[in-house]
């Protein structure tokens, strides 16, 4: 029954009292253990008896409700206890622990530690190896706020308060600790942690005993794409997953963390859950059992009942439940002791997997007035009712001050009360109140309520030596650090404060997030009424604030203010008075009072100072200090100045010689406005510059100008120096100080100042001044007013009323001043560290450079590499480029044109006749076309036309000549006239010239970016339509005129009219009915005279056409046509009228309409042939739109004319561009079964190919459409650009599907096709032979792809009968993409599933194998027992033949192994690789293979791979293994180097094979003798043979140096020699060479137990031997057993050693990391252990660790064994570290003991064999000059001297003898005084 209650505790009939209690179950056993606070009203009912139910009616109700209102209790920390699990909310998240929010307002906290196992573990390596690892994330990198975590309370501990305090653990194997393997369902939600990231998954910690749970990464995926943000999941990251599935009864669980799993996961019946292992998180289906005012009851899982508290009924349903009402519940709390659940039904837990959103409350520290009670539990607290309606809740402990003046009566429901929201239970929803009164008057809550600067009062708590600890609130403290505990620094602060003292103190830095709090006590901070410095950006010029002197340098001193913001105080900043040692008159700590200089908040730079302006006499004082330093420089004055710094607006100076500062604005460095940035630019601190006028005196500092223009005029005394000098008329040079919008206030070197006002500031229409002149500006100003009452004048600007002179020589002189700062510039440059700068100095316009092509950009320029310095970028323009072809990688020859000094870059030109240039004699003042090639702000680089030389010329004749209209400016390509002043380019590289009049500039049309740019055709069209251009004409559109043809062009007539008024003909304008193919413009010759009609006019600047209204249509060229058609009739068509632009034009044009064009040119840089429709309709025909044969596609401009006429249809208009898109291949469509043009994009391997189609569409060739027959190097022949033809499949997706087969592009050629199209699996037929690729080699087969999407599966019984020894090695035999036949077996189109057979008798091709590495036969047999054996022994890679195989064959192996070693004698030792002749291998076809004839046999089993890779190489044709029957080839000692006996055989030599056993070998040839009879003859031979073999073996057998060949010849040695290892290691090895393992291990334990036991040393080689073996050839068991025993019978630091060094030349590098580890615990004083470690380290290149290393030895080894220990490491680092970290090791040592000439000799040696011979000699010199013994110093000076006879000269030598002679004669003068 007892067994029935528990399975069903809620089950039967009760009585109506105990029903209410229901939640308890099998409350007998639990009474039995403990008595719970919540089980007390059911005790107390049970011992009632029935008559007092009776007798008593209202006290049973009372009681009832009472037990009601106790069972609805909420949670109390007292009502918690260990092994609660419970659900919680991530609130804090801190460095060493987690703030967990619980139900019911609770708070609990998880420790570091408390997270899993493989995260602690983590922990303890780092503090293990005390340095961080990379791969530990840190708490808020794993946890973040709102997460809902499963929580088991671990303990309640009570804190120094007397509080208790609740602490959790996350931990899956606390939490999860209630399940076991076997309980384990499908579609449980559980959490856990990522234990490690392997290589398909995550290893997931579940904490479920005997479970591994893993999550593939596939199903990882999403969750690290959304939540993760695409990072790898962290060890540690805790995880909601779902089981997915459940193996081998619980042992292997598979694990999904999908949302959509996730979230729809609900708690069933059929997981068998049971109140012992619920889980908090969990969603249930319930059933409104029970409404009460507290909460409800509710039935869950069929027999489980819960309770569901009024905090976690849903808000919206308050009220409204109803019995027997189905909800969603999530479980929040189990108690294991009580067994009550407890729900929640509140919205935010019903989706899990999902955060809380709401984490915090906005309302957080306000305080409230009259707050009602809305229910008050006796054992928790009270909630309120607030203002807006929602429930907070106040706990039990902040209801009063005290538990004294706690009144429960107080808080009936209704009550009123002032609280304080103190925090947010995120758990509740809930804001959390206190009553408490300490906390309502309380100034700051938390420390997001202190804001820095605040002025706080405090408690004194502690007084340390490192400050004072001062209480500001309930939960908060901050520091005062010692420094700020007053004005002055304090000695003895204790005197002044004491615990419990109240203090006021001043905020400076406040951190939230790490509770930081520090405070300052200094009276001056705490009363200061000065504006405060928070920010940087708080910082203004002029400002004036406190601040505390934090450090004091010779430089200055550095001043710190509030959140850590710090500013410099210079040296010249720090007083009125120089101070030579700022550090002897202030102090660290001392507040002062300061004034900001200047602020950069994004460089975080502040400039202060403590020279102050206050309001009294401070203020004359510094005026006086201004006057006096006033006396020492006067306005007007030329000084010399040092440059001290640089500012963004200029540099900051010192006058000399009295280092007074000054400041030179960037404007003033120079008359040219572009050269002021550059010449800031390349000044730097310490340069001195000449000739700097004194232009004004401020109360801060004095302002210094570098304008030559100003310089000079002050210089000839031009300058007038008060207004009463200036008459109207003068002409003053000055510069422009303001702009303002009504005009120009200009200042002069005087310090006078005059307005130009905006009527006569320019001869030009002025709209906005800024846009004429910019401030700073140098411009010569003529007087027009002067008005001495008012003090003012006004000025003009014009240039008309200020030229200085001739515009030319002011224009040339402008030049040379400009180039000379240039100049200057480049030798500023010079003086640079960088080669760089420095080659950029050095180059000048006009160089010639090789090149090479990097980069093609979009806009059509170049960028070039490959100058005289790898970083120097050069670029071209895509005018310069000159419309050639270029690619990356192409060799260039260019010609530099102008260098720019800011940007570091050079700009050069491919253009032919700059490159090569003509170097030809030039008149000075000649005159001479140019063409502008560069354009700088104030000057233009032109090339002349007849010598291609370059030539300089400035853009402005006046210092005032700065606004250009864009019709004025000059334009790259456009012709100038150039007057030379200059015949030789000087060091600037250029000619110097000035430009002739305006009028003579040749203009060339903006190039559109359709043209290219040598387009000779145009340029001769413009010559013609150029001249004459100002005629006027007075005819009209429509009028008939008569002309004479001047000149026939390929596109067009130029045709002279009457009055010389030119007219132009358009090739589209002269038949009606062009035939395609012919030019119309060759009908007519140059003198005919046509009669022709007007139909339009062309603008010759803009190249548009005019209507016949606009004014400049009399200036225009005339359109003309001589169509009989237009002549005829009167309906000619007029050329763009008003209403028709030339986009509404080509807009008239429909897709798919048939229009005549002429072609103009091909345009290479963008692919498109140039057409022109009509002469105001032009068109473009991408060149894959131009024909359908690759022929023509590759040279389309030989396969057009110029003017040739062209039928072409209208694919769409350009309307931006207004152009015509054109197809000469008909109507374009992208659809499927069309033929279209494409180019490759990019080349796929094993893939395909991209293919780029016109109008941006993209295609994709698969693999198996690129041709009808495949191959291996099918995309060998495409790379990208190249051209072809393309059949579209589908145009389902953006990227269309594409076919490149002949089959399909051209049907009319029917070729073969050799590899059909499969497209889908019915594509494939059974018994069909195909051709695909291999995709990849799996564990069962090989996948290959038959078609784009059709893939089939060779399983390995069908891929050859030939198998390779490992799986691993088919992916050499198989590599991706190989070419192979397969016949198809099977197909399942339902499963998708295609079974193909590689087999030659299949395929009828050769064995997939025939050519790869001799592959062994097996038979079923042998592939089982090989497994197993792989199985076994697979991380050596080794494959042995089983036992029985090998007693079997054993007779039949020694009858060929003497025949075979016999032949091998005679090969040379290399010989051991090569393989044996055909003929044996045709023996052996049908035989079982023989044992002795595996590979792994040949090689004594080590490193099989490596050595059939070789093999490989060197005979690429042999026969499969399988057919070899002879056995091993050479003598086995000294065969592998994986095999290493370690005890000294280096010298032994290889067993001799026996020579007189031969004969034996021949029993396999006798059969085929017996059937030939002997003649006597022969049987004579062979008998005089025999006799002759016989004594040939008896003198073997007498020679005392022959070597064992067999196991009686080892027996009978060993009897005379037992004692020795090497015969015992040679017998060893000669049962190796057989793999006869077992022999081999029998004959070491013979050896053991033979060698007597006073030989340890040759017992110990044995056992090296042994240990060596059951490396190569054992398991890890085996080994562990013989290194045991081994470490009993011998000295166990050396068997460690040993193995150690077995284990690292196998490469088994985890082994020998692990018995090192075990090697330093066990003998950690044995230095010769640290020295192997370190050098095992080393050699795996651990630097890092090797330091460490060091550092553990000398902790652990005794002090004088530390040099030997520290020189040894010295020079393992020499042999296989950081040469340089070996002689800083060797140095450090020799510093602290000089004395040690062991040290010194090994330095010396390792010096001379590492090191260069100036380091050799060094250390001899320094040796030699130590006092050490006299016999330590002839040691030395011999060796120096050896060291110099074997590498230095005579004369070294000689150096050497000088130095020991004169050590000789000092010590003898010493001896003798």
């Amino acid at each position: 029954m007892a067994n029935l209650e528990e399975s069903f505790p809620r089950g039967g009939t009760r009585k109506s009292h105990k029903s209410e209690k229901s939640s308890q179950p099998a409350v007998e056993q639990d009474n039995l253990f403990d008595i719970s606070t919540e089980e007390e009203p059911t005790k107390r009912k049970k011992s009632q008896k029935g008559p007092v139910k009776v007798k008593k009616l209202k006290t049973e109700k009372k009681e009832v409700s009472k037990s009601v209102r106790e069972k609805f209790e909420i949670l109390s920390v007292e009502s918690l206890c260990e092994g609660v699990r419970i659900l919680g909310c991530v609130k804090e998240v801190n460095e060493l622990e987690l703030v967990i929010s619980l139900p019911n307002g609770l708070q609990g906290f998880v420790q570091v530690t408390e997270i899993c196992d493989a995260y602690t573990q983590k922990l303890n390596e780092q503090v293990a190896q005390e340095e961080p690892l990379e791969d530990l994330p840190r708490l808020p990198d794993l946890f973040s706020p709102g997460m809902l975590v499963r929580c088991v309370v671990s303990s309640l501990d009570i804190t120094e308060r007397g509080k208790k305090s609740v602490k959790l653990s996350v931990n899956p194997k606390h939490v999860n600790k209630v399940l076991s393997a076997e309980a384990l369902r499908p579609g449980m939600l559980l959490t856990g942690t990522v234990s490690s990231l392997e290589d398909h998954g995550y290893l997931v910690d579940i904490g479920v005993s005997g479970t591994r749970a893993f999550l593939s990464l596939q199903k990882a995926q999403e969750y690290i794409r959304q939540k993760n943000k695409g990072a790898n999941l962290k060890t540690g990251q805790y995880l909601t997953c779902l089981v997915e599935e459940v193996k081998s009864n619980g042992a292997v669980v598979g694990l999904s963390i999908e949302h959509s799993g996730i979230s729809s996961a609900f708690a069933t019946e059929e997981q068998s859950w049971n109140l012992n292992n619920l889980l908090p998180g969990l969603l249930v289906k319930a059933q409104v059992q029970k409404v009460t005012e507290f909460g409800l009851q509710l039935n869950f899982l069929t027999f489980f009942t819960g309770l569901v508290d009024f905090m976690h009924l849903e808000p919206k349903k308050i009220g409204a439940y109803s019995s027997k009402e189905t909800v969603k519940a999530c479980i929040l709390c189990i108690h294991p002791r009580t067994q009550v659940v407890r729900l929640s039904l509140r919205p935010v837990f019903l989706q899990p997997g999902r955060p809380l959103t709401r984490i915090s409350y906005q309302q957080l520290g306000a305080v409230l007035d009259k707050v009602p009670v809305q229910g008050f539990f006796k054992k928790a607290g009270a909630t309120f009712r607030l203002n807006d309606g929602a429930l907070a809740y106040a706990r039990l402990s902040h209801l009063s001050d005290s538990k004294k003046a706690f009144n429960p009566e107080a808080f009936k429901p209704g009550s009123t009360h002032r609280c304080r929201i103190i925090d947010y239970s995120q758990m509740d929803e809930l804001a959390l109140l206190s009553l408490r009164k300490s906390i309502i008057t309380a100034q700051f809550l938390s420390y997001h309520d202190i804001k820095t600067g605040t002025v706080v009062k405090g408690t004194v708590l502690a007084i340390k030596p490192f400050g004072i600890l001062v209480k500001v609130g309930e939960q908060m403290r901050g520091l005062v650090p010692s420094m700020h505990l007053a004005d002055i620094m304090m000695k003895n602060p204790e005197k002044k404060y004491h615990l419990g003292d109240e203090v006021k103190c001043r905020v400076l830095l406040c951190d939230p997030e790490a509770k930081r709090l520090i405070m300052t006590l200094k009276k001056t901070l705490v009363s200061s009424k000065l504006p405060a410095i928070m920010c940087y950006e708080d910082a203004k010029p002029g400002l004036q604030t406190h601040g505390v002197i934090i450090r004091v340098k010779s430089y200055g001193c550095i001043v710190k203010f509030y959140n850590n913001v710090q500013g410099l105080v210079p040296k010249h900043e720090l007083s009125d008075q120089h101070i030579p040692d700022p550090e002897k008159v202030f102090y660290t700590g001392q507040v002062v009072k300061v004034a900001v200089l200047n602020s950069e908040p994004s460089k975080e730079r502040l400039l202060l100072s403590f020279k102050l302006l206050s309001d009294s006499e401070p203020k004359n004082d510094s005026v006086e200090n201004s006057q006096k330093k006033g006396r020492a420089v006067n306005i007007g004055q030329l000084v010399d100045v040092k440059v001290l710094e640089k500012t963004k607006d200029g540099l900051e100076v010192a006058i000399l010689p009295h280092n007074i500062p000054a400041f030179l604005p960037i404007p003033h460095l120079s008359d040219h406005v572009a050269n002021g940035p550059l010449l800031h630019h390349w000044l730097q601190a310490g340069d001195t510059l000449h000739r700097v006028l004194c232009l004004s005196q401020g109360e801060k500092h004095i302002l210094l100008c570098r304008k030559p223009a100003l310089v000079s005029t002050v210089e000839g005394g031009q300058d007038p120096k008060s207004l009463s000098e200036i008459q109207p008329g003068m002409l003053l040079i000055g510069f422009v100080k303001s702009i303002k919008d009504y005009g120009v206030f200009v200042q002069f070197p005087s310090g006078l100042n005059g307005l130009a006002p905006k009527s006569i500031m320019s001869d030009k229409f002025v709209t906005t001044p800024s846009d004429h002149f910019v401030v700073g500006q140098t411009v010569v100003a003529k007087v027009t007013n002067v008005d001495e009452e008012k003090q003012r004048m006004l000025l003009s600007l014009r240039i008309s009323d200020c030229s200085l002179g001739d515009s030319a020589s002011t224009s040339f002189i402008l030049l040379c001043q400009c180039l000379e700062e240039l100049q200057g510039v480049r030798s500023l440059m010079s003086n640079q560290d960088s080669v760089l700068i420095q080659t950029l100095a050095e180059m000048t316009p006009g160089m010639v450079l090789n090149v090479v092509v990097q980069e093609v950009l979009q806009d059509g320029s170049v960028v070039f590499s490959g100058g005289p310095v790898p970083d120097l970028i050069l670029k071209a323009s895509r005018y310069h480029r000159a419309g050639q072809e270029l690619e990356s990688g192409q060799k260039r020859r260019v010609v530099v044109l102008h260098v720019d000094m800011l940007k570091l870059e050079v700009h050069v030109s491919l253009h032919q006749d700059l490159v090569n240039r003509k170097a030809r004699k030039l008149r000075k003042s000649s005159r001479h076309q140019g063409i502008v090639q560069h354009l700088e702000e104030s000057f233009a680089v032109a090339s002349l036309m007849e010598t291609g030389q370059l030539v300089a010329f400035s853009l402005t004749s006046h210092l005032n000549d700065t606004f250009h209209f864009d019709s004025e400016k000059l334009h790259v390509g456009q012709g100038v006239c150039l007057t030379l002043k200059t015949t030789e380019p000087g060091v600037t590289g250029l000619i110097l010239a000035v430009e002739g009049p305006a009028s003579k500039r040749t203009s060339t049309p903006a190039r559109r970016d359709s043209e290219t740019v040598n387009d000779k055709e145009e340029e001769e069209e413009d010559t013609d339509l150029i001249v004459k251009t100002k005629k006027k004409h007075g005819l009209a559109i429509g009028d008939k005129v008569t002309g004479t043809i001047k000149s026939v062009k390929a596109t067009h007539v130029v045709v002279t009219l009457e009055d010389g008024i030119i007219g132009c003909i358009h090739a589209s304008s002269i038949l009606d009915d062009v035939p395609v193919g012919t030019s119309p413009t060759t009908t007519l010759k140059v003198g005919e005279k046509v009669t022709a009609r007007v139909i339009g006019g062309r603008d010759l600047k803009t190249s548009k056409f005019l209507p016949i209204s606009h004014p400049r249509f009399v200036l225009t060229i005339l359109e003309l046509s001589i169509r009989p058609s237009e002549l005829k009739n009167d309906g000619y068509s007029a050329l763009n009228t008003h209403s028709v632009s030339p986009m509404e034009k080509t807009q008239q044009y429909q897709a798919g309409q048939i229009v005549t064009c002429f072609f103009k040119k091909y345009n290479t840089i963008k692919k498109w042939l140039e057409v022109d429709v009509a002469p105001d309709v032009r068109g473009r025909i991408p060149v894959l739109l131009s024909s359908l044969s690759c022929k023509v596609l590759k040279h389309p401009d030989k396969r057009f004319q110029v003017g040739q006429a062209l039928r072409a249809t209208v694919v769409s208009s350009d309307v931006p561009k207004a152009f015509l898109c054109l197809s000469l291949i008909g109507p374009y469509k992208l659809e499927q079964g069309e033929i279209v043009m494409g180019r490759v994009l990019s080349v796929v391997p094993n893939k395909g190919l991209t293919i780029s189609l016109p109008f941006g569409k993209i295609g994709k060739v698969s693999l198996f459409h690129v041709s009808d027959s495949y191959s291996e190097a099918l995309l060998e022949d495409f790379f990208p650009q190249k051209i072809v033809r393309c059949y579209v499949l589908s145009t389902e997706h953006h990227v269309l599907t594409l076919s490149l087969r002949s089959s399909r592009t051209n049907r009319e050629t029917k070729s073969k096709i050799e590899d059909p199209e499969i497209n889908s699996i019915q594509d494939v037929e059974e018994g069909q032979l195909l051709r695909g690729y291999v995709k990849c080699v799996l564990s069962h087969g090989v996948l290959v792809d038959l078609g784009p999407s059709v893939v089939g599966l060779a399983h390995y019984s069908h891929v050859s009968r030939c198998s390779p020894p490992e799986k691993e090695l088919y992916d050499s035999y198989l590599p991706k993409g190989k070419l192979i036949t397969a016949k198809v077996l099977r197909v399942n189109p339902e499963r998708s599933q295609i079974e193909l057979s590689l087999l030659p008798s299949d395929t009828g091709k050769p064995d997939v194998f025939s050519a790869s590495p001799e592959p062994r036969l097996l038979n079923q047999e042998e592939r089982k027992e090989g497994a197993k054996e792989r199985g076994l022994k697979g991380e050596e890679k080794k494959e042995k033949e089983p036992e029985k195989e090998r007693k079997t064959q054993k007779g039949q192996e020694e009858v060929e192994l003497c025949s075979q070693e016999k032949k091998e004698s005679q090969r040379p030792r290399q010989g051991k690789r090569e393989r044996h002749e055909p003929a044996c291998e045709q023996e052996g076809v049908n035989k079982r293979p023989k044992k002795s004839g595996t590979p792994e046999e040949d090689d004594s089993g080590v490193e099989v791979y490596y050595r059939e890779g070789d093999d490989e190489t060197e005979q690429p044709g042999v026969l499969p293994r399988g057919k070899q029957t002879k056995p091993a080839e050479v003598p086995r000692l000294q065969l592998s180097s994986g095999f290493v006996w370690d005890v000294g055989l280096d010298s032994l030599t290889p067993a001799l094979p026996l020579r007189g056993e031969s004969s034996d070998s021949e029993e396999d040839e006798k059969p085929q003798q017996a059937k030939k009879k002997k003649g006597k003859k022969e049987r004579e031979l062979e008998k005089q043979k025999a006799e002759k073999e016989l004594s040939r073996i008896e003198e073997a057998l007498m020679d005392p140096g022959r070597q064992p060949e067999s196991a009686d010849d080892f027996d009978r040695l060993l009897l005379s020699s037992p004692n020795s290892s090497i015969l015992w290691l040679q017998y060893m090895a000669f049962h190796l060479q057989a793999t006869e393992i077992e022999k081999a291990r029998a004959v070491a334990e013979r050896a053991l137990k033979t060698i007597s036991f006073r030989e340890e040393q040759e017992k110990l080689n044995v056992w090296v031997a042994l240990l060596n073996l059951e490396n190569m050839y054992g398991s890890q068991e085996s080994l562990t057993k013989v290194f045991e025993r081994a470490v009993q019978y011998n000295e166990p630091l050396k068997v460690f050693l040993h193995l150690a060094d077995i284990y690292t030349k196998s490469d088994k590098f985890k082994e020998a990391g692990e018995l090192y580890s075990r090697m330093l615990k066990r003998f950690r004083q044995e230095k010769a252990v640290w020295i192997k470690y370190g050098a095992f380290v080393l050699r795996r290149s651990e630097a890092g660790t090797s330091h460490r290393v060091l550092q553990r030895a000398l902790e652990c080894l005794p002090t004088k064994e530390h040099v030997d220990v520290i020189s040894k490491f010295a020079q393992l680092e020499f042999q296989l570290g950081d040469a340089e970290r070996a002689k800083a090791i060797f140095e450090n040592t020799l510093s602290t003991y000089p004395k040690r000439t062991d040290v010194w000799s090994v330095y010396i040696d390792m010096t001379i064999k590492h090191g260069s011979q100036k380091e050799v000699r060094d250390i001899f010199e320094r040796v030699i000059h130590l006092s050490l013994a006299p016999k330590r110093m002839k040691f030395f000076f011999k060796r120096y001297l050896d060291y110099e006879k074997q590498h230095g000269t005579e004369k070294d030598v000689q150096a050497v003898k000088a130095k020991a002679l004169e050590y000789v004669e000092a010590k003898s003068s010493v001896l003798e005084d």
